[in-house]
């Protein structure tokens, strides 16, 4: 099941790099999967996250059929700098609220680095879905750490993905700023 969702985790990435709307898909069916693996190795909120994951597809749909997606990346206006320091800071107190719940009503592990990704990833989902740049930052950051909580959970090939999320990722901050957008981007 670990590889099918790697497929489709590697499809979804290469087309949001490209800016295709097609992302949205190969991303849900990935996340369902994830959902169910992420469970049963105790890291609930990684399992929460995929599911809302699977949500967050198709509000990303819409956003990029019929919403604020449906512009070019490189035309996307940015936040700044001191509206990304508050975020990241609200981020982190809901990310410590998130980590003590789990620590003291749950038998979950790796807690607080399965907080913070998991509140993070959310953030820069809902940036991706508005095709804002930034996201690209985030996800470096984020992906990176998810190499190392993958590996020690036991999850090799899932390790493996996400240290070629972060090649992707450097292709897609490449493609987005250069303003490429795929042909099929907006198509249903």
């Amino acid at each position: 099941m670990e590889t099918v969702a790697i497929a489709f985790a590697l499809v979804y990435l290469w087309l949001a790099a490209r800016q295709s709307v097609w992302c949205w898909l190969a991303g849900a069916v990935s996340c369902a999967i994830y959902t169910y693996l992420m469970f049963h190795a105790q890291l609930y909120m990684e399992a929460l996250l995929q599911l809302i994951y699977v949500g967050l597809a198709a509000y990303g749909w819409w956003q990029w059929q019929a919403g604020a997606g449906q512009v070019d990346a490189k035309e996307m206006p940015g936040y700044s700098w001191q509206w990304h320091l508050t975020a990241i800071t609200i981020l982190a107190l809901i990310a410590c609220g998130c980590a003590w719940l789990l620590l003291r009503y749950t038998d979950a592990d790796q807690v607080w680095l399965d907080s913070f990704t998991t509140v993070y990833s959310l953030f820069a989902t809902w940036l991706l879905t508005r095709k804002l740049f930034s996201t690209w930052v985030y996800w470096l950051v984020i992906d990176s750490v998810y190499i190392y909580l993958y590996f020690i959970k036991g999850f090799e090939q899932t390790s493996g993905l996400f240290a070629i999320y972060v090649v992707l990722i450097i292709y897609a901050m490449w493609n987005w700023q250069r303003g490429k957008k795929d042909l099929c981007s907006n198509t249903g």
